[in-house]
């Protein structure tokens, strides 16, 4: 029975770079188009009938956290199928679904619709987390670090230049044209999940094997526990600035209209330092291993957020968010690589879709977080406030570490 088979770890090495460039360029086309409507989701939103400024503002924000909400409830659940059913199936179902639900956003005839898509792509999509986790289990674990890495780059350029695309694109062939656009390229990236990635044949799992599920599987929880934790305290540190950005940095430039250009790069200069070092520190971590990167990128990033409370002009805050992007750019390799270590194979897509819905709760609290503390203690606080959580995930991190070897029983 296909419910009680798992992966063999040796089975499907053969192909697992091919499933790398694949899964990178999936992941890739499937973020852009995810993001390519933040430029003009207000203006979509008010082109459905909502009215009044106030209105749009909200509406826009429902309609942009409804994924991340939906995805975090589900993501444990489609890395359990993954486990019982194949990962490749996963990937299939999440880009039929993504191509579905993208391409009726285009249609949309109210804000209620556009919502109710939304929160369907949240809960039908994952095409990158399931990317995350076929890699990570058909990779060779020498090579887990590096290839994850090539993977996280594929996702961070896809949301850095799904918001480029978005601002371009509309202008030419319209909002609903470009939701068609996005639709017929995760299409593409469906037919090449079908045809072109591979997965090695599955073993029966003894029935004694099949009895420990879940966390009782996990022969020592507490590193997964310590990786899950990081895994949203790296989000709320990446995200915890979005709501202040804009406010931050009109105390530094002198010239109104240049706003939201100068943040924009402040966003994106954290952005490409991640894309630029995600490959280069998961190779580091397969050859130092990998709670050295981690615990080293938390202690880095805490100490790079403290002068950014006290930048004086713009261009040193882009620096700044620059250098603290390859500090952090190879954490979530290197999270998935230690999660992947330290659980069975039969739990592995389990164990990773709660690593997915953690980061995603780190998403949701990261903006909160950062908004409540800018407005009610001062904008240097949320960088300093965000240091001692960093530093705190270093130490905590730090004590976490397994003596010896860092794979677990697999």
């Amino acid at each position: 029975m296909a419910a009680v088979a798992i992966e063999d770890e040796g089975a499907g090495e053969i192909h697992w770079r091919r499933n790398l460039a694949v899964c990178a360029g999936g992941s890739f086309t499937t973020i852009v188009a995810m993001t390519v409507l933040l430029p003009f989701l207000p203006l979509y939103v008010e082109q459905l009938g909502v009215t009044g400024h106030a209105a749009i503002v909200q509406w826009s924000g429902v309609a942009y956290g409804a994924t991340f909400f939906s995805a975090a409830i589900v993501a444990p659940l489609w890395g359990r199928l993954a486990d019982l059913y194949g990962r490749k199936l996963m990937l299939i179902r999440a880009s039929l679904g993504m191509f579905v639900a993208i391409s009726l956003m285009g249609m949309a005839q109210d804000v209620y619709q556009l919502v109710a898509l939304r929160l369907f792509v949240g809960l039908a999509g994952g095409y990158a987390s399931g990317s995350t986790i076929l890699v990570a289990t058909h990779t060779p674990k020498a090579r887990s670090g590096w290839a994850l890495g090539v993977l996280s780059s594929g996702i961070m350029a896809g949301s850095l230049v799904g918001p480029l695309i978005g601002g371009v694109l509309p202008a030419v062939i319209g909002i609903r044209g470009t939701f068609l656009a996005s639709g017929g390229v995760i299409f593409i990236t469906f037919l090449a999940t079908c045809f072109l990635i591979k997965e090695g044949p599955r073993r029966r799992v003894p029935k004694a094997e099949r009895q420990r599920s879940g966390w009782s599987a996990i022969p020592d929880p507490r590193p997964v526990v310590a990786m899950l934790a990081t895994g949203a305290l790296l989000m709320v540190a990446n995200m915890s600035i979005e709501p202040i950005i804009a406010v931050y940095v009109g105390q530094l430039v002198d010239d109104p209209a240049d706003i939201t250009i100068v943040a924009g790069v402040v966003m994106a200069a954290a952005a490409l330092g991640s894309i630029l070092s995600a490959s280069r520190l998961g190779k580091l971590a397969d050859r130092i291993g990998h709670w050295p990167v981690i615990v080293g990128a938390l202690g880095v990033s805490a100490l790079l957020l403290i002068p950014q409370a006290f930048v004086e002009s713009a261009w040193q805050l882009v620096a700044l968010r620059f250098l603290m992007g390859l500090a952090l750019g190879g954490l979530l390799p290197c999270i998935t690589s230690v999660i992947r270590h330290n659980v069975p194979d039969r739990v592995a897509g389990t164990t990773l879709g709660y690593a997915t819905s953690s980061q995603y709760v780190g998403q949701v609290v990261g903006p909160l977080l950062g908004g409540f503390v800018g407005g009610h203690i001062g904008m240097p606080a949320v960088f300093l406030g965000t240091s001692v959580l960093m530093a705190a995930g270093a130490l905590a991190c730090w004590v976490a570490r397994p003596v010896g070897r860092e794979t677990g029983s697999s």
